[in-house]
């Protein structure tokens, strides 16, 4: 099986521990001088040729992808804040998120398709931001053009998208593609989807010129929406993915339930059910939920009842800081007093064995 872990969540990691400052003058050197890119493309295992030429070739974009880890990791994390599974990262695992990828789950599924439009987002925002050598504003985007209000002017710097979900395209789907196996292919799907997702919220900002500020000439661009938006849109499609078994030729997708309809390139698939996330479970790369806190008045996924598994939980009371007895002060304030506030927090008892739930 062409595995996730010698995948995109492999060499970010490793290409984050190239990113950071070094001490050392040699370094510094070797980074100036192109030295650092070629040693660390050479060392990332796993990845196939095609994704070491353009690691060679291009590393700027890397840089920008690396930079962009941070924010879709993040994004996941707000996603998935109410829920068993809350996208951690494993600190003492190099591939980021763990064996939880291992298993082509939902779960899988969405990692797949936020990291692949984060990819995206990343290297089109670098591009805008002219921090890339390769790309630039997007060049097709001049002269005049008419919306339903009329004719405008091309201007300012439109989001170059084509050339992100280009680059991400061929950096990111090339070690799916050497594959033939069932797992190749729903990587591919849901990287597809989640670079489709990001070019779903380009819209166009315009600014008006004008005798006192009318309409009468618009310069527009096109801009990338804010990146919780594609989080957003991929977060429903999670809620909605489609299980799917290959089709008998191994080219496709066949759903595995007939009742539900067939999945758009702008769903998410997967093949096996998820784990309940319950208990900690190494062979499942499950943190488990111990130890997590539940809201004890919630019906939903972050209920005391369904985040502990019927387990229990603990109840402690806390102090925090918070502004109260807020006055409004003409012209223009507002003045707060600090006040302590006492509240109980509720933690999901702990199962009776905390070992994980793995052979030794």
């Amino acid at each position: 099986m062409n595995g996730p872990l010698g995948g995109i969540w492999l060499w970010l990691p490793l290409l984050l521990t190239w990113l950071r400052p070094e001490v050392s003058s040699s370094w510094w050197y070797m980074r100036a001088t192109g030295g650092a890119s070629r040693v660390m493309c050479d060392n990332v295992p796993g990845l196939v040729s095609r994704q070491r030429q353009l690691c060679h070739r291009h590393p700027d974009v890397m840089r920008a992808i690396g930079l962009g880890v941070a924010e879709w990791t993040t994004e996941c994390q707000h996603q998935f804040r109410q829920h068993r599974w809350n996208c951690n990262t494993l600190d003492r695992d190099h591939s980021l998120f763990g064996r939880v990828l291992l298993r082509s789950s939902r779960e899988s599924a969405f990692v797949y398709a936020i990291s692949s439009a984060g990819v995206v987002f990343a290297i089109t925002r670098a591009c805008s931001q002219g921090e890339l050598k390769s790309c630039s504003c997007d060049p097709k985007k001049k002269g005049s053009a008419k919306d339903t209000r009329g004719t405008f002017d091309w201007g300012g710097c439109s989001d170059n998208i084509d050339y992100g979900i280009k680059f991400a395209r061929a950096f990111v789907d090339a070690k799916e593609r050497k594959g033939k196996d069932a797992r190749a292919l729903m990587n591919l799907h849901n990287n597809r989807a989640g670079r489709k997702a990001v070019k779903r919220f380009l819209k166009q900002e315009c600014k008006c010129h004008g005798v006192s500020g009318s309409c009468t000439l618009r310069t527009c661009w096109l801009a990338m929406a804010d990146f919780r938006r594609t989080g957003d849109y991929l977060w429903k499609k999670y809620n909605g993915a489609i299980q799917v078994v290959m089709n008998q030729d191994g080219t496709g997708f066949t759903v595995a339930n007939k009742r539900f309809k067939k999945p758009t390139k702008n769903d998410l698939v997967y093949f096996e059910n998820s784990p309940d996330y319950c208990i900690r479970d190494r062979d499942a790369g499950s943190l488990g939920t111990a130890g997590r806190v539940c809201n004890l008045t919630s019906r939903g996924m972050d209920s005391c009842e369904v985040m502990c598994c019927g387990r229990g939980y603990d109840t402690s009371r806390v102090t925090r800081m918070t502004k109260c007895e807020c006055k409004f002060h003409w012209c223009c304030a507002v003045r707060c007093q600090d006040c302590l506030e006492a509240l109980d927090v509720h933690t999901c008892k702990a199962p009776k064995s905390a070992d994980w739930a793995a052979p030794t």
